[in-house]
Formats: C-alpha cells, structure tokens, sequence
C-alpha cells in the first residue's frame, strides 16, 4: 500500500488526482497542470515535497564524515542555514543520489535527500559512518515526523508572509540557499530559499501536525495547490536534474551537467569517488535540446548527431516557451548550436543543442 504524507487529506480535498510516486500517493495535478505551472513562473504555487526524506546529522565528527561522504565540501559553510548541494558518489564515481545539505553548526547538519532513494542512502549512510562519533536521524516518519511544503514563484515570499507572518523577521534577510529556524510551540520550522522550479520562493520543513493549517493558510493567502507534473516540467525548464532519469549510478557528474557540484579545490580533502572521477574518461556531455518541428520529446530518445547517437534523459512540452524541449547524455563534441535528429515514435525530427537551462524567473535564455 502506498505511503501518505501529512497532507494526503488536504489533496484529496483540493480535488487532487493522486498517482503512486517512489511509493507515496501524490498529487499529479489538482485540475490542470498547464495552469499550474503558470502560477508558479507567475505569481505562486506550492508543492507538498513531505515524501521527500529529512535526515539530522550530530556529532563531533559530522564535518569530517561530510567531507568524505560527499563530492561538494561542505567545509565552505560557515555562516548558519547556508545550503549546498551536492552529489554523493559511490567508489566508482557513480550517482547514488543528490541532495541538499544544511548547515547550522560544525557538529549539526540537516540533510535533505530524494524520496525514492531515501531507504538505499540511509543504509549507504550508516555504513560510512563506521569509526565517526556522528548519528543520523530520519525525520520523516515517528514522533518528531516533519512535513516539507515548497511555495514557488516571484510571488511566492509576500504571499508567504501573508499567510505566515511568524517567518517574516527571520525569512526576510535570507540570502539564495539560505535557511533560518524558527520556533513555534508544536515545534521547529526551518524556512529556506531554496526550490526545485527556476523561480524565488521557500521550502518550508515544519512539525507534521502543522502542516495542514499552514497549507490552509497559503491557500487562503493564494498560493495555488500543484502537483507533480508542473514540478516536474518546471525543473525541466530551469535545467535542473532528476535523480534516476538524468543521473543514476551508471554515470558520473562529468557527464550529468553537474561539474560544478564536485569541488577540488582542497587536494588535501578525499572523498568516496574521486580517484575514480579523476581516472573516468568522459566520452558524453550533457546538453539541452530544443525541438525545431512538431513533437513531444521525452525521456530514452535516441539522438543522432555528427558526433555519434546520444539519448534524451528528460523531455517534456515546455509551457513557457510553448514548444518541446529535453536533457540528453551525448557523445562528447558535439558543439552548442548545432542541429541533430531527436527519434520520435520512429521518425527522426530536428532539434538544436544549447545549455542545458532553458528558463529561470520566468524568462526566457534562449
């Protein structure tokens, strides 16, 4: 039987058309994707992202174990809340997941890893913990269970503040991927200014018993419900990966566009995977694609180019720019601008490679 978050009721209530995801029952739209995906480039929408996995990491020893489990150093954080993101990489140099770290102290951390990998990473996890003084703790089921709210969009801050007036004093100085605890009496919130869609906004980490009245509250504050399918057609347009289609454990963060999540600059720092990364030799690029005639791309396309036949990794019809556009793996060479042949339903159609990051705060960069 599929998972529930804290909000499962508030969907059902909303109208919400409920699919299984990573074992969780979730809302894939609430009426129409298109609109919702509009709302968050905007004005505001909000995701329920609780199946998502919240993890707190204590201990003397958490800042070493960190510096070791992941490619990015999170040696860089110093000022408290501060977010980074980062791939962690198994011996090989491959995917295990990405995820989101925060810190708080150099003995406190919270991360934030994928639903459908959360079991695999924990056990990943603990198993590197081995000889480190640290404990990791999930929070999200059990007693101190949170739920996580995304609200996106240019919007999204006024009208959380209407709706959550609490968060203001705290949430208003935050800089890009920057969080700030907040006390309430059923327990801590974390409000940070990060997202998962291209567009300004919170994610919000609070007591699960909370969570239907402050969803309640940005609804009444109009913030528009949105399921899965606009998130995902709204990261897809803002370049932005998805574990298990556009990386996994076959490939390295060389040939996922994800370069500048592994930091070197420390020659002294070892992490899982790096001699192997050092030694991968990269035979694919990752790159965005643009369709230049009628047709949907989407994921396990095969792409033909000068170079040698690539594959779509994600594809979609982007609302924005109202025409198709996909993430593809191709072979290493195949210069920005060029044209190729995307393999749909048997017919090769055109395309044009450019960077893979196709619309941020609402505009265009094509």
């Amino acid at each position: 039987m599929p998972l529930r978050t804290p909000l499962y009721s508030s969907h059902l209530a909303a109208g919400a058309k409920m699919v299984d995801f990573a074992g969780w029952e979730m809302p894939i739209h609430y009426g129409s994707q298109i609109e919702e995906h509009h709302a968050v480039r905007r004005d505001a929408g909000m995701f329920d992202v609780s199946h998502m996995c919240a993890l707190d990491l204590a201990g003397p020893d958490a800042t070493r174990w960190l510096r070791r489990l992941l490619a990015n150093d999170v040696a860089k954080l110093t000022t408290p809340g501060k977010a980074l993101y980062s791939c962690m990489l198994d011996e090989s140099a491959g995917v295990i997941d990405d995820l989101i770290v925060y810190f708080f102290t150099p003995e406190r951390f919270r991360i934030v890893v994928n639903a459908g990998t959360a079991d695999k990473d924990i056990a990943w996890m603990r198993r590197q913990l081995a000889g480190h003084e640290a404990t990791l703790t999930q929070r999200r089921e059990g007693a101190d269970a949170v739920a996580m709210i995304a609200v996106q969009g240019p919007q999204a801050r006024q009208r959380c503040w209407a709706a959550l007036p609490q968060l203001r004093a705290a949430s208003e100085p935050l800089g890009i991927f920057q969080g700030a605890a907040v006390k309430s009496a059923q327990g801590d919130w974390l409000v940070a200014r990060t997202g998962y869609t291209g567009e300004d906004g919170f994610e919000l980490t609070l007591p699960a018993a909370a969570a239907e009245g402050a969803w309640q509250a940005l609804r009444d504050a109009g913030v528009r419900p949105c399921g899965l399918g606009a998130r995902d057609t709204l990261r897809l347009e803002a370049g932005m990966n998805l574990y298990g289609q556009d990386m996994d454990e076959s490939v390295s963060p060389y040939e996922s566009g994800l370069h500048w999540t592994v930091d070197l600059k420390d020659p002294a720092r070892d992490f899982i995977g790096k001699a192997a990364l050092a030694a991968r030799p990269l035979a694919r690029d990752f790159a965005g694609l643009l369709l230049l005639e009628r047709g949907v791309m989407r994921a396990h396309m095969p792409v033909h180019t000068a170079q040698g036949t690539g594959e779509t990794t994600s594809g979609s019809f982007s609302p924005t720019l109202n025409q198709s556009i996909a993430l593809a793996r191709l072979p290493a060479g195949v210069p920005l601008g060029s044209e190729v042949e995307v393999e749909i339903r048997d017919k090769r159609v055109k395309a044009r490679v450019v960077k893979p990051v196709f619309v941020r705060n609402g505009q265009s960069l094509l």
